[in-house]
């Protein structure tokens, strides 16, 4: 009895099937990035399950199949070979930027299913660099407005464009893919963090707004990692002020190329420089047949040009990465109750939870050393009490 449970303790864990909220219809999902690894995770789960999904996928990446539309192609593949899946997807061209596509994109999906159901946002890119690096010339100073456009305007847009539809059925779902950092500032990821608290205030006082019209509001905060890695990542180059022998903050940078090193070198990754592609720019691309001297994964968020790069996880590392952020997302999704708000993990918590008592500390030390005057009047008097003219 004894080898038996030991036999059977030393088993790994059984992976988590997704928990569906209960629904007497089908439920019409609308994703984007639907390139996205947790997009296309998610997708299969939901359309196994006997739901129906739009996906928005950039037009411009997909037609010279850059980024990750190469994994999203093998979805496509999948889907062909599935019959019940066939007639439940369809795929529309979408960049979250310019506001007439996601009009047009939300009017596509009401055509096809004939409304939206669940709206699950989560477009993002992490630049990499300090205050003073994005500072250092034009081109990383428009990396700033062009993190914003990316992680705040392309996520407004298309909520604003699904408004409508769900206002006039009075029914609808809003799924926000933050991550911690809309609640912890990064030394590295400043304009990241702050574009991803901009939408988490836009998120919280429009979840007022639209509450009467019986649409919730969920923001889901995925660790750091998952948002990161899963999406393209830019670096602008380091300043030697900031190098880890003059500044010891834990710099985002140095954290994330480490991390990048200990991934397989001879995986094939997409990288380009000034954001042209490899064929415009000569960006380094590295092959199983890299010699040595070529640029790692890691070398290329510290290098003297800006280089964007999307990150070729393999598939156990990216299976396990987003295993529980796309369990959260497929439970949380078209919930007649769903939480305003949900961290995903044991650690993400934690750091929240810190981050929260120390804010609470620091209101106290605030209450403690304000002083507050209150000044009644006297009936009898004109002056207030304590006061002499």
């Amino acid at each position: 009895m004894t080898q038996q449970n030991s036999a059977t303790s030393a088993r790994p864990p059984r992976p988590r099937s997704p928990h569906f909220p209960p629904h007497n219809a089908p439920r019409v999902w609308f994703v984007t990035p639907g390139s996205s690894p947790i997009a296309i995770t998610l997708s299969k789960q939901v359309l196994d399950h006997g739901d129906y999904v739009v996906a928005g996928v950039l037009p411009s990446e997909f037609e010279k199949r850059e980024g990750q539309t190469d994994d999203f192609r093998g979805f496509l593949e999948d889907v062909k070979k599935t019959e019940r899946w066939r007639e439940r997807l369809r795929v529309v061209g979408l960049d979250g930027r310019v506001v007439g596509q996601c009009q047009a994109a939300i009017a596509e999906a009401v055509e096809a299913f004939g409304r939206v159901d669940v709206l699950l946002s989560s477009t993002s890119e992490a630049v990499f660099g300090a205050v003073e690096e994005l500072a250092q010339s034009s081109r990383t100073i428009n990396l700033i407005q062009d993190t914003f456009e990316t992680n705040f305007f392309a996520n407004v847009n298309i909520i604003k464009a699904a408004l409508p539809a769900m206002r006039h059925r009075n029914n609808g779902h809003i799924i926000m893919l933050t991550g911690v950092t809309g609640h912890l500032g990064t030394p590295g990821l400043g304009m990241y963090c702050a574009s991803q608290w901009a939408l988490e205030g836009y998120c919280d006082s429009l979840a007022y707004e639209i509450a009467p019209f019986n649409i919730k509001m969920s923001i889901v905060q995925a660790n750091m990692e998952v948002n990161v890695l899963t999406n393209r990542m830019t670096s602008v180059p380091p300043l030697p002020e900031y190098s880890q022998a003059e500044n010891p903050a834990p710099f985002a940078r140095e954290i994330f190329s480490a991390l990048l090193d200990k991934l397989d070198p001879n995986s094939n990754f997409s990288a380009f420089a000034d954001g042209k592609s490899p064929t415009d720019s000569g960006g380094s691309t590295t092959s199983p047949d890299a010699t040595i001297g070529e640029p790692t994964m890691g070398d290329l968020l510290s290098s003297d040009t800006v280089n964007s790069l999307y990150i070729p996880l393999p598939s156990v590392v990216k299976s396990s990465l987003i295993a529980e952020t796309v369990h959260a997302l497929t439970a949380i999704g078209g919930h007649d109750n769903p939480p305003a708000r949900h961290i995903v993990g044991f650690e993400g918590v934690t750091a929240v939870k810190e981050k929260l008592k120390t804010t609470s500390e620091e209101l106290e030390d605030f209450i403690e050393v304000s002083n507050a005057v209150d000044i009644a009047r006297d009936m009898d008097h004109s002056t207030p009490m304590g006061m002499d003219l």
